[in-house]
């Protein structure tokens, strides 16, 4: 029997869709299921849904939940990271609000900058520890990694471990897909080809039946047609040639030009959402509210009316209040979501072969990007695992952005694992976006700021 461990299964959410995602498959609905989380409360809402999802399928798994960690990692075939460290309060607020003080805004913090660098420093070491349960435990065992920031986490864990491992984000295929109804060509006609790392990554192919659809693209552009929330990436698209994965609030700030404090004008022109990761979680735990008293007692009446307006008077987009009445409408889900997760769970142990893309050590994968640094390549996977695609070089603009981005991530894993402070304060200079509104000494102001306010979760830096 299967044994799939669940690291911060109060993550109830993206649990569910995984859950969900994995008990479709008839080879795993017998699967174990071991909810891991330090939150009882939350812990056992997830349990709650697991049991109604399996209901729902009429599949039998056994669901367990463990407080203790090494409970829930013993035996594991193979385990999902999912946690936060610090949580939404104070941790992430955190990372706003102190940089704030020093004239640096941010988007979402959660991958590069200063933010990003602080949320990789909390989270390391807790994963290190998880991975050194795992060698004891289950040390044969596939780590299947969503835990941000993504190539920081992985690098480190590659380097500081024996475990194997893969970094899953869902900005490749959910972008492809968005690309797509933009052109108006199903997604499932289209094949591309994308590689860079985590959050930057680009299409170096986009076609159908060998067609190039670039050009579909810059028709985008020509009448007009880019979404407001799409602005800042499709003018990194006409400076760049190719099109990058993630999101223009994420973009926007993993390089120097679109947030300036002397250039007001570029968050307008560009529809910059400032402190949006603090929107989303306001959001969200207006939805959480709601959704965690109803999964708990199902006989609950939820007046979607009063919640939509609750929803909206907290921030939440059309897109967000359509989520939310989907939670609300039922537990299955009914179809694989795009993660990746149960998909190389049910490859490895069927010998399925499926492509996906992942996050890995480069290992001359791609030739313009450093050996040692964490890249996202597309993926076979089958009984014998995570097998990386070679992709060669990059387009020369690409790797020289990218690198910007990987000096970031380097200093920071060493950091990391070295416990030098120097090492921190080097990152956050290097950062494009840090260092483009500040000077080294605030710079070194700014990190002593944040290392005392994460005292908390952070060793000793000397």
């Amino acid at each position: 029997m299967t044994k799939i461990t669940f690291l911060g299964a109060g993550s109830t959410v993206f649990a569910k869709n995984l859950l969900s995602d994995i008990l479709q498959f008839p080879e795993l609905a017998d699967a174990t299921i071991s909810l891991h989380d330090i939150d009882s409360d939350r812990l056992q809402t997830t349990q709650i849904v697991g049991e109604g999802i399996a209901h729902a399928l009429s599949v039998h798994p056994r669901i367990e939940s463990h407080l203790d960690r090494r409970k829930a990692l013993d035996g594991a075939d193979f385990a999902i990271g999912m946690f936060q460290v610090g949580g939404y309060d104070p941790a992430t607020i955190t990372d706003f609000e102190i940089p704030k003080k020093f004239g640096l805004r941010q988007t979402i913090a959660d991958t590069l900058g200063v933010g990003g660098i602080m949320r990789a420093l909390r989270t390391i070491p807790v994963y290190l520890e998880m991975c050194r349960d795992m060698e004891e435990l289950c040390p044969d065992a596939l780590l299947l990694n969503y835990v941000n920031p993504m190539a920081m986490v992985t690098w480190a864990i590659n380097r500081a471990t024996a475990i194997k491992t893969v970094g899953l984000c869902h900005s490749v295929q959910g972008t492809a897909a968005h690309l797509a109804g933009l052109i108006g060509v199903p997604l499932e006609e289209i094949n591309y080809v994308c590689a860079g790392i985590n959050h930057l990554a680009f299409y170096l192919r986009f076609e159908r039946n060998g067609l190039d659809l670039y050009p579909l693209l810059r028709n985008v552009v020509a009448e007009g047609r880019v979404p407001d929330e799409d602005r800042v990436r499709f003018d990194a698209f006409n400076q760049l040639g190719y099109f990058v994965t993630e999101s223009s609030e994420h973009f926007a700030e993993y390089v120097p030009w679109y947030i300036k404090r002397d250039r007001p004008d570029l968050i307008e022109t560009f529809n910059i959402p400032l402190d949006e990761y603090i929107r989303r979680c306001e959001v969200q735990q207006a939805a959480w509210n709601v959704v965690h008293a109803w999964i708990v007692n199902p006989e609950v009446t939820v007046d979607e009316t009063v919640l939509a307006k609750e929803l909206v008077q907290a921030g939440a987009t059309e897109m967000e209040l359509e989520y939310v009445k989907m939670l609300l409408q039922g537990l299955d889900q009914g179809e694989i979501s795009n993660e990746y997760g149960a998909l190389i769970i049910h490859s490895v142990l069927t010998n399925t072969p499926r492509v996906i893309y992942g996050n890995v050590m480069n290992a001359g994968l791609i030739e313009n990007l450093p050996s040692e640094s964490c890249v996202e390549v597309p993926c076979l996977v089958d009984k014998n695992g995570i097998q990386p695609t070679k992709i060669g070089n990059l387009p020369p603009q690409l790797a020289a952005l990218i690198q910007t981005n990987v000096n970031v991530q380097s200093l920071t894993v060493e950091a990391a694992l070295t416990q030098k402070r120097e090492h921190i304060y080097h990152a956050a200079m290097l950062d494009p976006h840090t260092a483009a509104e500040l000077d080294p000494s605030q710079i070194k102001e700014l990190v002593d700021a944040m290392i005392d306010a994460h005292r908390d979760w952070l060793p000793e830096y000397h």
